[in-house]
């Protein structure tokens, strides 16, 4: 039988599917782009986990994605964080717990169509 996951997985999966017996895993090392790419997919994947699982062990694999894009990319945590406080001082945190139900506004706005369309928002 032969199962088909075209996924980025963990460094040690295909060891520890290969140590199994009657198990051989086919795998292969991607490029730069192509790993961006997958780890883009790895975070929607690992955060619909969370969503459904809410756990600490769901939560650390969103953050190991996040990291591993951070490193990727070479960004410094430092600079993550200094833009989450200017964002945080500028527009405020998610502390009081506000569900925006709707705007009204006199004239058709295409920025906030466009947002409001977006396909992952439905």
């Amino acid at each position: 039988m032969k199962y088909t996951y075209n996924k980025l997985v963990r460094d040690k999966i295909p060891e520890e599917i290969n140590n199994m017996e009657g198990r051989k895993a086919a795998f292969r090392i991607m490029d730069d782009d192509e790993y961006a790419k997958e780890l883009n997919r790895k975070l929607l994947e690992e955060c619909h986990e969370f969503i459904e699982e809410n756990n600490l062990e769901e939560l650390a694999d969103v953050m190991e994605v996040i990291e591993a894009i951070i490193q990727l990319k070479g960004i410094q945590w430092d600079k993550v964080r200094k833009i989450q406080e200017e964002k945080r001082n500028k527009k405020g945190a998610f502390n009081k717990k506000i569900y925006l139900e709707y705007v009204e506004e006199n004239k058709r706005n295409l920025r906030e169509e466009k947002e409001l369309n977006k396909s992952w928002r439905k």
